[in-house]
């Protein structure tokens, strides 16, 4: 990451924030898209993604930037577009995230991020109560220097955790080493009811298709005649930012 960069917040002002989380929602849209599109370039591929995942572990990573370097991932993240050029968003998210996080629904829907750093690396205590303020985000010391695959192991745990056991394995081996000094990780995840449920007796094996000239054998599932309404019934992403330098 090239740029000043202080992993350190210098102050955060509050505005109406009904009118502000419009304009972050409208900033989330955009990037959303113009990842997808990105994303999208080789047509042959299915891509999920979860934005906000991507985007809140970013904006975390924004927290800790300045000059150019802040200046560079407001305009990707699409934040320039926001009021204040960014100087709110980081209380947009955290009303974002806990209008996300909300109890009283018919679905299931959660986001953790947490902070993972390098025992012997000195954070701005600034940083580490800012992510924990706006982000809910706790900073957790681990021993990347000496023991690698055990924090390795230790931060697929946490998010196995908080995906109900849906993603196991989201750090590879040797995805970190004793040059790590931040992992910072997002995980989001969602159980929802189809608003139609299925018949289990009414579905069989039959042939699929991905375009109108290539068959692939696969699972279909045959419903009633009307479709229902979309409803995920259970997606489950995690982020991770790994090895970031706050020096460069």
């Amino acid at each position: 990451m090239a740029g000043d960069s202080l992993w350190g917040l210098e102050g955060s002002g509050t505005t109406d924030h009904l009118a502000t989380m419009d304009e972050l929602s409208a900033s989330n849209g955009t990037f959303a898209l113009t990842l997808l599109k990105k994303l999208g370039e080789d047509n042959s591929k299915n891509v999920f993604i979860s934005p906000l995942s991507l985007s809140s572990a970013l904006a975390m990573v924004l927290m800790g930037a300045k000059g150019n370097t802040a200046a560079q991932m407001c305009q990707t993240l699409s934040l320039n577009k926001s009021s204040g050029g960014g100087e709110n968003v980081h209380q947009d998210f955290q009303n974002l995230l806990s209008e996300v996080n909300r109890t009283d629904t018919q679905y299931l829907l959660r986001t953790a991020n947490r902070l993972f750093g390098e025992k012997t690396y000195d954070f701005l205590s600034s940083f580490k109560d800012a992510c924990r303020v706006f982000y809910q985000a706790e900073m957790e010391e681990l021993d990347f220097v000496s023991a690698s695959e055990e924090s390795r192991n230790h931060i697929n745990t946490w998010v196995a955790e908080k995906t109900e056991d849906k993603i196991r394995d989201l750090l590879s081996a040797n995805s970190v080493n004793p040059m790590t000094r931040l992992v910072l990780v997002n995980a989001i995840y969602f159980k929802g009811n189809w608003e139609k449920q299925f018949n289990k007796e009414n579905t069989r094996e039959r042939p699929f298709k991905v375009s109108e000239h290539i068959p692939r054998g696969s699972s279909q599932v045959s419903g009633p005649a009307r479709a229902p309404k979309i409803q995920f019934k259970l997606q489950t992403v995690a982020v991770t930012l790994m090895g970031l330098d706050p020096t460069g």
